[in-house]
């Protein structure tokens, strides 16, 4: 997929650039992203170059990730980083995609996250189809889990012993979306800053009843 740019009132949402590597690697250097993410630990330079010049370019031509730096529009800092992750079933009748994402110690508290995370949803749902958006994080990974809340994700559970790190089996906390769930986006700007159409569950949902 040809990469593509986001915008929001405060932010934009854009392929990672090499010149982002020096503020990628001084994000990750804040305990907390390398303890409740994937991100290598310790985190450095050449991980930073790594991503940004190799993993991000990659996961965009290969459909397999889609990461966007978050930035401010005021100040052209970066913000953190957001994307959809295990694209594997985004193109087969599953529809499905992970919403994963970290935000730079300093921008935290200011609702960067939830603004971000409302474009790229929009955008999942309007422009991918994508029908089941996923959230998973490590339990007890609280600031993670109040992101997904605000963005109207339903808890569905735990996976016990779902992540493997530092040679530990581990519980994930799950949540999901659907685009039915998001009446709110009816007449929001969408991607192009056009306003679009409320969305809709393009394959029928027959819920359990139970």
């Amino acid at each position: 997929m040809e990469p593509v740019t986001l915008t929001t009132e405060r932010l934009v949402l854009r392929p990672f650039e090499p010149s982002d590597a020096p503020a990628v690697h001084a994000a990750c250097q804040e305990p907390d992203i390398p303890r409740w993410t994937s991100v290598p630990s310790p985190y450095g330079v050449e991980d930073a170059e790594h991503f940004v010049g190799t993993l991000v370019p990659e996961g965009w031509r290969d459909d397999t990730t889609y990461n966007f730096a978050v930035v401010s529009r005021a100040d052209g800092s970066l913000v953190g980083a957001m994307g959809l992750v295990r694209l594997g079933r985004l193109h087969t009748p599953e529809r499905q995609a992970e919403l994963g994402y970290w935000t730079a110690k300093e921008h935290r508290g200011r609702g960067c996250t939830v603004e971000a995370g409302r474009a790229v949803l929009r955008w999942a749902f309007r422009e991918l189809g994508v029908e089941r958006l996923e959230w998973h994080a490590e339990a007890g990974n609280e600031g993670s889990r109040a992101v997904a809340h605000r963005l109207g994700f339903h808890m569905e559970g735990t996976l016990r012993a779902h992540l493997v790190r530092g040679g530990t089996r581990r519980d994930v906390w799950i949540g999901s979306l659907l685009p039915s769930d998001l009446a709110d986006l009816a007449g929001e700007p969408g991607p192009s800053g056009s306003r679009g159409p409320a969305v809709r569950d393009a394959t029928p949902y027959l819920p359990y009843p139970g």
